[in-house]
């Protein structure tokens, strides 16, 4: 169990005693009876502006950040919000939303219209979710003192740092303004939520509680252990240990390959092409990305990712703000479209064509395995003729890289590694059936 020091034990004597007296009224149980998780209360102690909570699995996680959310509903006007990625994820067996129910039936009101528990003192607690990126603007307009994400690595960092915007109080009110988090390691958000918390950083206002399973005391231990035996070894290092910095590996591509980033683009650069895999419904599993690759020297660099679960109209948006944004700086520029199967993957790629008007665009139907198409392009990432320009999406597009498999079951997300394939294919071939030039 993690202990604290004798300077952390002293410092949190007097919210103990709060703890204590007020014994948390609106809360099933408090972190200290009858039973302490201490470090549930080096977590609720905390007054800084930001701070996560967990590691690994069963430390006590959704309980920490329901109590956390709760601590002032006593006083007017507090208003605290509750996110998962999905609404699913709220009302699962043991999740926010039924966890509040065991807590607060009959204690409080709760409107299921809203999602909202409605306290006597005229304070809300609401459960909300960001099951893709433009669900934060359900939330534009609106103001809270506490938001909380429970499982952060599920959220993309985009969303994350947009819902700081709805953090705010009147002038004049002493309420704190906070956001919390609780999460496991693994997941989409893993590299960024790792950096912002994880990772050694100069910021006192941003803290990181870790918490592991001998830390609750509530939990059947030998049992929890025994299931987790059953997992792989990552998943289980995750889990048990709060592990971050071990990942699911592939079998094609490794991090190693690809060495230090570049800050530029080389000058030498004669053909590019962006390359977009389509495949993604807004808000669901998988993702549209367009990667854009260049060539020169023989060495070809990655210039530029852009991933996202938009809808169709949204995708297109950004497709043509990437056209232009692309022809801007690459002279010799093509655009090329990954064609879904049957007809409404040939009218989606004919619409795409339409909206890009005025520029060397082309659309493929694809044939072959994932790790078939992929392979080429790994070979060259193997002996160093790959090159990744600096950017916000390398940490993204490396651990999907780094995880892929070619097994669809096994394989989370694919659709950077589908369109990196794509875009080498176009720029190593000698000679396109689309009539493009050969390269040299």
């Amino acid at each position: 169990m993690t202990r604290l020091s004798g300077n952390e034990r002293r410092r949190l004597e007097s919210i103990l005693a709060e703890i204590q007296r007020r014994r948390y009224p609106w809360s099933l149980h408090s972190p200290e009876w009858p039973k302490r998780n201490e470090q549930q209360v080096k977590f609720l102690a905390l007054t800084c502006k930001e701070a996560m909570y967990g590691g690994a699995a069963r430390g006590g996680k959704t309980d920490a950040l329901l109590m956390a959310a709760l601590k002032y509903v006593d006083t007017p006007g507090y208003s605290a919000l509750l996110l998962r990625r999905t609404f699913a994820d709220l009302t699962k067996p043991y999740a926010l939303i039924p966890r509040s129910h065991e807590w607060l039936s009959g204690k409080a009101h709760w409107d299921g219209q809203l999602h909202q528990w409605q306290f006597p003192s005229g304070a809300t607690l609401t459960f909300g979710y960001c099951d893709n990126d433009k669900d934060v603007y359900q939330y534009q307009g609106s103001d809270y003192h506490f938001i909380g994400f429970d499982e952060l690595t599920q959220f993309t960092e985009w969303q994350y740092t947009w819902m700081f915007s709805r953090l705010n109080r009147l002038e004049g009110s002493d309420l704190p303004l906070y956001v919390r988090s609780a999460s496991n390691p693994g997941g989409v958000g893993h590299d960024w939520v790792k950096a912002r918390f994880v990772l050694p950083h100069r910021s006192d206002d941003r803290v990181f509680v870790p918490a592991r399973l001998p830390d609750n005391p509530y939990v059947d231990q030998e049992s929890y252990l025994e299931s987790l035996a059953e997992l792989d070894p990552v998943t289980r290092a995750q889990y048990l240990e709060g592990n971050w910095d071990v990942l699911p590996q592939g079998d094609c591509f490794k991090r190693e390959w690809f060495g230090t980033t570049l800050p530029d683009r080389p000058a030498f650069l004669t053909h590019w092409v962006r390359y977009w895999d389509k495949a993604a419904t807004e808000g669901g599993g998988d993702w549209s990305a367009g990667v854009l690759m260049g060539r020169g020297a023989g060495l070809f660099f990655i210039l530029d990712v852009v991933r996202g679960q938009w809808s169709w109209a949204a995708r297109n948006t950004v497709m043509q703000q990437k056209a232009a944004e692309d022809a801007r700086s690459c002279p010799r520029y093509s655009i090329w479209l990954e064609q879904e199967p049957g007809s409404g993957g040939k009218e989606s790629a004919l619409r795409s064509i339409a909206e890009l008007a005025g520029y060397d665009v082309h659309a493929e139907t694809v044939t072959g395995s994932k790790r078939v198409r992929a392979n080429p392009f790994a070979a060259q990432c193997e002996v160093g003729n790959v090159k990744l320009i600096e950017g916000a999406w390398n940490a993204a597009y490396l651990s999907e890289l780094a995880a892929f498999t070619g097994d669809d079951k096994r394989d989370v997300h694919d659709d950077q590694v589908d369109a990196s394939s794509g875009a080498f294919a176009k720029l190593a071939v000698a000679v396109h059936k689309s009539g493009m030039e050969k390269y040299a």
